[in-house]
């Protein structure tokens, strides 16, 4: 195992699990790597020393990062260090005897792969002009508290009590109802329209207003209530010259920029599934709403964020000529980060908080998640089963997992209970909902018999749910025993009991006979292309009496599939017009609608796009060469002209156009009605030997 040049320090963490075979399987015949028990203690100035003379060191311990940060400051070695998990990712197991495969594959994982290209970032800058929204006592009581350290402004949707504003006017308060609010962090902007006919923006707190209305229907928040107003408008008269108040005022448009949202509403104005960084609606808990003044503290400044996922608007199958295709991205967007734009689809990298969702339903691979690249994941993948192997491991589980959420469930279930099963090996993702069809394909191909996804982190699991039933069904189609796909329920850590009766209770499935070779490539109907190759070269069903079934049935939203067309088809092309992948397209010989079942898409943009309604979809994934050559979806006869027999197009065509002309008042006469059959030339001369209309030959002077 090559290991990049860097020093490895492994540590069992005071004899807590036992390294040793690891060890001397990862050196590879060369004396085993040293094994320490206490590397954050007696032990720590090895470290030291590794750093002090600028080597780049991979250590087996991820609690004292802390304490390793400081080290590496203190000798000016920032960023020479990298940390990896062993304890809790397979020593701390109740068959932490029999991991040695699995340590051996996590520690070359995490030592001998190369360094991540960095991905592309955004940047984003948020100030401090804060927006308040919401009741009049309980938004001016927080402005009060906020307007030392932000530039406070406030938005009075509601009355409640005896609310008054503040006898300094040291910020803006306005009143009215919201109407928007769209941007992101940095660059919200809200809009309102102002209902209460005191311009607070003039009004100069003079109060005469309130001392003046007879009706009391002026309270101290300058909010004037219409229910009880007489229409004496003694206020107006009050006000005098600073013209503040207007019964009658239309301009009530209002919009200002923000750089982040306080929403005290008691419904957010957001409906979101996630808000985007800069915006809190903390509701109407005194506690919460301490917790988001808080945490939008955090948000003042400069930041850099991934742009997680790239898009490739040449694959986009979300419309063609404004008729609707694939919506899948924009239906599962937590964020609002994806929208319509024409023919495609455009992402917002600024509200984008990189689930990756849109990754996994995307049927083309239009959207790629790059946080990390699946190339990435995938070569990590390949090393871990390699060297699982290598070491004498069988039946490889992958488990997938946020970094974060599944990572502290991990931990949880180590600390607590029988941990992860020797077999079974964790791969940290960014967002488990990234984890689609061509990574759970691809890595049963490289010689997982299993891979689990940890749900723990994810927004809806549904989405990655239908893509693991997707891979099921074809993975049992082919004839592989057993459950090869799980995405497992477990979202925090209280429910590491739930993840070890998921993996414990989980019968090894079949796997591939010789894992592939290949890598995961960038596009995703390439990667799904390679393993389904290989799964198909490899299926045990070939192995049968029966050998392979012609196609797998498969549900919708699905990937793979044909479409079908009914005689209702007039072979007027507009479908080959709208499909984005060349699946359907005109034969050049003849009146013919070809389809190439292995570029189709299943987006449905055929489907919309045909004006017969012909039509309809099918998921399926059908198995041989038949899927890569074209075939006759609906063939015609040539029409010939009525008179002539010159040719004039595909009968289906030709014939509808007269069905629908037929009963048009200019075809009235049998005689009109037959010209709609002959060619133009022909209709032209019959028309001009028929009518009793005068023609250029008859004139005299």
């Amino acid at each position: 195992m090559g290991t990049t040049g860097k020093q490895i320090r492994l540590c069992d963490c005071n004899h807590s699990y036992s390294l040793d075979a690891a060890a001397r399987a990862c050196a590879g015949g060369d004396a085993a790597l040293p094994v320490h028990h206490a590397l954050c203690g007696r032990e720590l100035p090895l470290l030291e020393a590794d750093l002090a003379a600028g080597k780049q060191v991979a250590v087996s311990c991820t609690q004292e990062l802390a304490l390793f940060g400081e080290l590496a400051e203190s000798v000016g070695a920032a960023g020479q260090a990298s940390f990896f998990n062993l304890r809790e990712t397979a020593g701390w197991s109740a068959e932490s005897t029999q991991a040695t495969p699995k340590l051996a594959a996590l520690i070359a994982a995490a030592t001998a792969l190369p360094e991540v290209e960095p991905v592309q970032g955004v940047q984003i800058s948020a100030g401090r002009a804060l927006a308040i929204v919401g009741e009049a006592g309980v938004a001016l009581g927080w402005a009060e508290r906020l307007a030392a350290s932000f530039e406070v402004a406030v938005l009075i949707t509601d009355r409640a009590g005896d609310a008054e504003l503040p006898a300094g006017n040291a910020y803006p308060v306005w009143s009215g109802q919201p109407q928007s609010l769209t941007g992101h962090l940095g660059a919200f902007d809200l809009a309102w329209t102002q209902e209460n006919p005191i311009d607070l923006d003039l009004c100069v707190r003079c109060h005469a207003c309130v001392k003046a209305c007879p009706e009391g229907a002026i309270g101290y928040d300058l909010q004037v209530d219409l229910g009880r107003c007489a229409g004496h408008r003694a206020c107006v008269s009050a006000c005098g010259e600073i013209a503040a108040i207007d019964f009658a005022r239309r301009d009530t448009a209002r919009n200002e920029r923000f750089d982040l949202v306080l929403d005290l509403s008691a419904a957010p104005l957001l409906k979101r599934v996630e808000y985007p960084d800069g915006y809190a609606a903390p509701g109407r808990d005194p506690f919460d709403q301490a917790l988001a003044v808080q945490a939008l503290g955090e948000f003042v400044g400069e930041f850099e964020k991934p742009r997680y996922v790239a898009f490739e608007a040449g694959l986009c199958a979300h419309s063609r000529a404004k008729k609707p295709g694939c919506n899948n991205c924009i239906e599962v967007c937590s964020t609002e980060a994806i929208r319509s734009a024409g023919n495609v689809i455009a992402v917002d990298p600024y509200l984008c908080k990189g689930c990756g969702t849109c990754s996994t339903v995307c049927p083309s691979g239009a959207l790629a998640f790059q946080y990390p690249r699946v190339t990435d994941v995938g070569l990590q993948v390949k090393t871990l089963l390699a060297e699982y192997t290598a070491a004498g491991g069988r039946d490889a589980c992958l488990l997938f997992h946020a970094g974060e959420a599944g990572g502290k469930l991990i931990e949880r279930l180590a600390r607590r209970g029988r941990g992860l099963p020797a077999r079974v090996i964790p791969v940290e993702v960014w967002s488990a909902d990234a984890v689609g069809l061509d990574l759970l394909l691809g890595s049963i191909a490289l010689g997982a018999c299993q891979a689990a996804v940890l749900a723990a982190g994810s927004h809806d699991a549904a989405p990655l749910k239908a893509q693991a039933g997707h891979g099921a069904a074809i993975l049992a189609g082919l004839g592989y025993a057993g459950e090869h796909l799980r995405v497992i329920d477990a979202m925090d850590t209280d429910d590491w009991r739930q993840l070890e009766t998921a993996l414990w209770d989980w019968a090894p499935a079949a796997g591939v006979a010789r894992a592939a070779s290949f890598r995961l490539l960038p596009k995703k109907r390439e990667t799904l292309d390679l393993a389904l190759r290989h799964l198909i070269a490899e299926a045990p069903a070939a192995r049968t009496l029966s050998g392979l079934p012609a196609q797998i049935e498969l549900k919708a939203g699905a990937p793979f599939g044909q479409v079908l067309a009914t005689e209702a088809c007039t072979l007027c092309m507009a479908c080959t017009g709208a499909c984005p992948a060349g699946a359907l397209r005109a034969a050049t010989d003849s009146y013919r609608l070809e389809f190439v079942e292995k570029n189709c898409l299943q987006c449905g943009l055929c489907v919309s796009s045909c004006p017969e309604s012909a039509l309809s979809l099918e998921p399926r994934l059908l198995l041989g060469d038949e899927p890569k050559r074209a075939r006759a979806l609906r063939e015609a006869d040539v029409f010939h002209c009525t008179s002539c027999g010159k040719p004039m197009g595909a009968a289906p065509i030709i014939q509808a156009m007269i069905a629908r002309l037929s009963g048009h008042s200019m075809f009235a006469s049998d005689a009109e009605r037959a010209r709609l059959s002959m060619c133009g030339d022909c209709r032209v001369i019959d028309m001009m030997k028929t009518e009793n209309s005068l023609k250029a030959w008859d004139m005299k002077e």
